[in-house]
């Protein structure tokens, strides 16, 4: 008994079945409902997005029986046939395995004669890309002065390597990577129709490894399939697909931030009994840190569909964006150098050490209270001794704060959110510490308390700490460095501006100064 591959059943056999291409399929119909059909299109995607199926449905509504219409009917001759793979006037070539010239030339003879069957001839040329440049001019003729009973679909992963005097002649449609929702939602329909009994988690899994490709996705569902025997449970498409719930992907994340590299071996201990694919755990961390860099850059609005929003803000808030930009960047680098380790294993735990020790002095998180301030003769019903403490009743200048949280041994996230508060009101017993509306991101339960439990462990237990967000410009110490950076680079631009020497050159080689290259130096002449 044959068996038909669910990515062939399921194959979308016209535009309305088409998912996620909806700008291609509404310029195609357009174009076919007031018959200005081009001649020639030219269709670019990465692989299983639709390019030879949304090709095949313009051929069959092209010749379909019923006449040129924005939908073939599907149940026609020509359309069946089409469907089968046995319509005479539609000629599909797969140009990897026909790049010699002669190929060509023999393809094209036939151009001249009028169709047999069908109202169109139709040439759909497959990975057009593999032709070589005497093929491209021997296509290039037909191109110019094609006879009106032909036209041409040409489909393509690598739109770049196409000439120029080609793609002139071509009308372009780029499909997009479909979404992880997006598969998602047809996988379901699909599983429906099947009667699969499928998990909407392993859905998701596998719909996030197909990366963007339908086809990938029905293929790995198919594969599911039978791995489940008929039966879809995320912890099998894990084993399946080699990858980690995403739970340990946050626990990595967790260990990460709080610079703890044993319990980082505990984790890695435990993922070993689930036999993982590394190459694929670092793929999902690094996904987890591009995420995070999104959030503290651009904001939530500008994820995915499918992120966790949640999750990913506390690690945002907990992470500084140079550390994150750090950790991407050695886990991508650690993937690669997997194959060189003695094992997997072992690179991947030198991979997750790696971010560890090279985290700078400056941004390591702390991952419980931050160390209290010896306080030798201090008491609990009063502030500790300080020697930059303000008298009580007297409101603290901003000196005074950053002299404050200078004693307070602070790093990470948590130093982070100090040095972009200024305090607001300042008494006896309490503290209000004022924070800009851009900064909000920063104020976590976790980041306040332990700032918080840093403020008690300097003044004194007794001390009432509250945080307020507001609108206006406010003194921090973040906003200092800031205007102080941007007033050095001011001085440097104009002391380049301003040096004679550089006017000479400027005149003598009709030169401008690239203001972007300039760095301003410190004392140490340092850039």
């Amino acid at each position: 008994m044959s068996y038909l591959a669910l990515a062939r059943k399921w194959r979308p056999k016209s535009f309305a079945d088409v998912v996620g291409q909806e700008h291609i399929v509404r310029a195609l119909k357009n174009a076919l409902e007031s018959e200005r059909v081009h001649h020639a299109y030219l269709f670019a995607g990465t692989r299983g997005v639709g390019k030879t199926t949304v090709a095949r449905i313009l051929a069959k509504a092209l010749n379909c029986e019923t006449g040129v219409q924005g939908e073939p009917c599907g149940e026609c001759g020509a359309c069946q046939s089409i469907d089968e793979g046995r319509f005479v006037d539609l000629i599909e070539v797969d140009a990897a395995s026909r790049t010699k010239v002669d190929d060509t030339r023999e393809l094209l003879e036939n151009v001249q004669y009028t169709p047999t069957n069908g109202r169109y001839k139709v040439y759909l040329i497959d990975e057009v890309h593999m032709l070589s440049n005497h093929s491209f001019n021997a296509l290039l003729k037909t191109l110019e002065e094609p006879p009106p009973h032909v036209k041409f679909l040409l489909a393509t992963t690598d739109p770049q390597k196409l000439p120029v005097t080609v793609l002139s002649r071509c009308l372009q449609f780029n499909l997009k990577r479909l979404s992880t929702i997006q598969i998602v939602e047809r996988m379901t329909f699909i599983c429906g129709a099947e009667n699969i009994s499928a998990e909407p988690s392993a859905l998701t899994r596998i719909a996030r490894a197909a990366r963007g490709s339908m086809r990938d996705g029905l293929s790995l569902l198919d594969q599911a399939r039978a791995f489940g025997a008929g039966e879809l449970l995320d912890a099998d498409v894990a084993s399946m697909l080699g990858s980690m719930d995403r739970k340990h992907i946050n626990e990595l994340i967790e260990g990460l931030i709080n610079a703890d590299a044993v319990a980082l071996m505990q984790q890695i201990r435990a993922l070993q009994e689930l036999v993982p694919d590394y190459e694929s755990v670092l793929d999902d961390l690094a996904t987890v840190l591009q995420q995070i860099a999104v959030v503290q850059l651009a904001g939530t609005e500008a994820l995915d569909e499918d992120a966790e929003v949640e999750i990913l803000q506390k690690f945002a808030a907990s992470l500084p964006a140079d550390l994150v930009q750090l950790f991407y960047q050695i886990a991508v680098t650690g993937r690669r150098d997997l194959g060189l380790a003695p094992d997997p294993r072992v690179g991947f735990e030198m991979t997750l050490l790696r971010m560890v020790a090279f985290q700078p002095a400056d941004s390591v998180p702390v991952a419980a209270a931050v160390p209290p301030i010896a306080a030798a003769g201090g008491t609990a019903g009063g502030p500790g001794p300080r020697a930059a403490a303000k008298p009580a009743g007297k409101l603290a200048a901003d000196a005074d704060w950053e002299s404050m949280i200078a004693q307070f041994n602070l790093k990470g996230a948590v130093r982070q959110l100090a040095q972009c508060c200024a305090i607001g009101a300042r008494d006896d017993k309490s503290l209000q510490l004022d924070v800009h509306a851009s900064s909000e991101y920063l104020l976590t339960e976790k980041q306040k308390q332990a700032l918080t439990d840093a403020i008690k462990a300097g003044l004194g237990s007794d001390i009432h700490v509250t945080f307020v967000v507001v609108d206006g410009e406010l003194n921090t110490i973040s906003s200092r460095k800031a205007d102080a950076s941007a007033q050095k680079m001011h001085a440097a631009e104009e002391s380049i501006k301003n040096d004679p020497n550089v006017h000479q050159l400027m005149e003598m080689f009709d030169a401008s100064v690239e203001t972007d290259s300039i760095r301003p130096v410190d004392q140490q002449g340092k850039a």
